[in-house]
């Protein structure tokens, strides 16, 4: 009996917990070794379970990127890569199929992240002389927003939640405005326009770009930084609500009230 239960604690069960990077996965066994030669495929196959680094609830952690794991598995998964329109983390992506051993993977990824390297180089490498003699205009050498021409007109709503705290005297500056997540609604390319890296994606990362969305939200906590990219691009705002509810109250007198607030900034571009 002591034996059969130390052969199965040698073996890995079919369905497997994976936490990449704070991510959880599951997946089956064979999943994760249809790739032969495979820095997953070493992992679950030549090695032992006791010898893979598990976290508190017994799931085997990897410290990887665990939003672009999941094109990882999917591409574990039938051999096919498929990614969401205006993908902007494809050298990531193609940094990630290195780690995991991954050589056809990586080999599909090293033309698109080729290609949008000599673009940007060409963009913004381009000598205006040698430019105007090729018959292409380039007034600037660094980074700049869309044209005029491009911009779409449309509508981004920016929302926070926050928390302060009014004492008795409610003429003092109390712990105000802890922002909690800048959460971002609008069509995704809009969004995708404005925010561009600050963007975090991973609560709705395949929306098609003219599709709207309510699940984005920033990798920052400073409103005045979104206003400030906001107008960049040439929105304003053009409405604002709020509304305030108290969280925390005691009989004592003498306590502070802690009160929420959630409140929505809409901004256009005409």
């Amino acid at each position: 009996m002591d034996k059969s239960r130390a052969d199965a604690s040698q073996r890995f069960p079919e369905i497997i917990e994976l936490n990449v990077g704070g991510q959880v996965y599951v997946t089956r066994h064979s999943t994760l070794l249809s790739v032969p030669n495979s820095l997953l495929w070493t992992m679950f196959s030549q090695k032992k379970p006791a010898e893979l680094t598990t976290d508190s609830k017994g799931r085997y952690f990897l410290d990887r990127d665990g939003f672009l794991f999941r094109y990882i598995l999917d591409y574990l998964r039938d051999q096919t890569l498929v990614l969401p329109d205006y993908f902007k983390e494809k050298a990531s992506l193609l940094k990630e199929a290195e780690y995991f051993q991954l050589q056809d993977l990586a080999k599909r990824l090293r033309p698109a992240v080729s290609k949008e390297n000599s673009i940007s180089e060409e963009v913004c490498q381009s000598d205006p002389e040698e430019a105007a003699l090729a018959g292409t205009s380039v007034t600037s050498t660094g980074p700049r927003s869309p044209s005029l021409d491009a911009r779409k007109f449309g509508y981004i709503t920016i929302g926070y939640r926050g928390s302060y705290t009014i004492g008795r005297d409610i003429q003092q500056d109390a712990k105000f405005r802890r922002v909690a997540r800048i959460t971002v609604c609008g069509k995704t390319s809009l969004a995708k326009e404005v925010f561009g890296e600050t963007l975090n994606e991973s609560r709705d990362p395949d929306r098609p770009p003219e599709r709207y969305t309510s699940r984005y939200y920033l990798k920052y906590n400073f409103l005045e930084q979104a206003f400030d990219m906001l107008a960049e691009v040439g929105f304003h705002m053009v409405a604002c609500s709020s509304t305030g509810t108290c969280a925390y109250a005691s009989n004592d007198p003498n306590e502070d009230k802690m009160w929420t607030s959630y409140t929505e900034y809409v901004f256009c571009r005409e």
